[in-house]
């Protein structure tokens, strides 16, 4: 949670945090200011200090709406910083940069996050790191790294914000059962829309996202609506001319969130339409029976990957692969059991094999 930024921060070493880019879709900015119509914003925190938000003059109004204090870009005067970098924009940015280190009095080890375009990024912290040698710019790989360890567990205000999105997802869903069933069927069994004319992927996903815009959600990841082979290959998202037909798998995994930015979630169901082939009850009967075993199993405060080896080990009992003897299986189980959620859709705890014992099932992680 955000109280234990600081605590963190001190875990890594850090001094201070750099936080850049929009203040919309870029998780670490979201996370510190809300979100809202803010670009190329610039935030810097102090270990044990409040945040300060940089932003462009005209958007001043909407970055005051983070609470935080707002210094806009202009008091750095940006003629005369492109002029003293003999015309270069990256060297301009990093000299403003080290000016706003100078007045925060940011000093020792910074972590950089933030959405934004790598090759612009590396030009301006390559200007940088050589302006300030004394300084230690600090990078971190993304699973591991200081926001998705702070934003691991959620407080009440967003856990509500994911249980809005969840009724939300959770509706829609129920809108698309309804829509398929209603719909006329072929001799040939294929589902007919309201003109008579053949049903497809790419019809449904229309519907999917006027239905998601409709409630006030975003689908900024796209949605996985696939059937038959695709169906069957983990994360294909479905062919848009495939055809809706009774008795063939449809894997529908639907991860939308808040407009903006905000809050995912992520739901996944395995549909027949009308009937299902003896083959696919017989997968779905294993799957339900080893989820149960589960959900027996579970328990509060164990790391999340000890599940995962235990699924590995049920599913491998019934004759199929999985990822703990068969290295990136294309068939049998080869997905992880699961992973956390918040302002990306996949969060720390992580459930792979390879992962950390410190991705606990403890209180607080959704």
């Amino acid at each position: 949670m955000k109280s234990d930024l600081d605590a963190l921060m001190q875990a890594k070493n850090l001094d201070a945090i750099l936080v850049i880019g929009n203040a919309e879709h870029n998780p670490p900015m979201y996370y510190l200011t809300g979100g809202g119509h803010v670009t190329g914003a610039t935030l810097i925190k102090k270990r044990g200090e409040e945040a300060m938000l940089f932003c462009n003059d005209m958007e001043r109004e909407e970055a005051a709406k983070s609470g935080l204090k707002i210094i806009p870009y202009s008091t750095y005067n940006y003629e005369a910083l492109l002029k003293e970098a003999h015309g270069d924009p990256a060297l301009a940015a990093a000299i403003r940069y080290k000016r706003m280190f100078t007045d925060q009095r940011v000093h020792g080890r910074v972590g950089i996050y933030g959405n934004t375009d790598l090759g612009s990024a590396f030009a301006i912290f390559t200007h940088l790191q050589r302006l300030i040698p004394e300084f230690e710019l600090v990078g971190e790989t993304r699973d591991d790294s200081l926001f998705m360890k702070t934003m691991e567990t959620k407080d009440e205000a967003e856990v509500a914000h994911i249980r809005k999105m969840g009724k939300i997802t959770t509706q829609v869903v129920g809108r698309v059962a309804e829509y398929l069933t209603s719909r006329e069927v072929r001799e040939d069994e294929v589902l007919l829309k309201e003109d008579g004319s053949p049903l497809t992927i790419a019809d449904v996903k229309a519907k999917i996202n006027l239905w998601l815009a409709e409630l006030g959600a975003e689908n900024p990841e796209g949605t996985i609506f696939a059937i038959g082979h695709d169906a069957g290959v983990p994360h294909s998202t479905g062919t848009p001319t495939d055809l809706l037909r009774l008795g063939q798998t449809i894997v529908f995994d639907i991860f939308p969130c808040e407009a903006g930015g905000g809050y995912f979630y992520d739901f996944t169901r395995t549909w027949c339409l009308g009937y299902a082939a003896p083959e696919a009850q017989k997968l779905y009967d294993e799957v339900k029976a080893v989820f149960d075993k589960v959900m027996e199993n579970f328990d509060l405060n164990m790391p999340f990957k000890n599940l995962n080896r235990f699924v590995c080990e049920e599913f491998e009992g019934k004759g199929h692969k999985s990822p703990l003897n068969t290295p990136a299986p294309l068939d049998g189980y080869v997905h992880s059991l699961g992973h956390g959620l918040g302002l990306n859709v996949h969060e720390r705890p992580w459930s792979g094999l390879t992962a950390a014992d410190d991705n606990i099932l403890k209180p607080g992680v959704v």
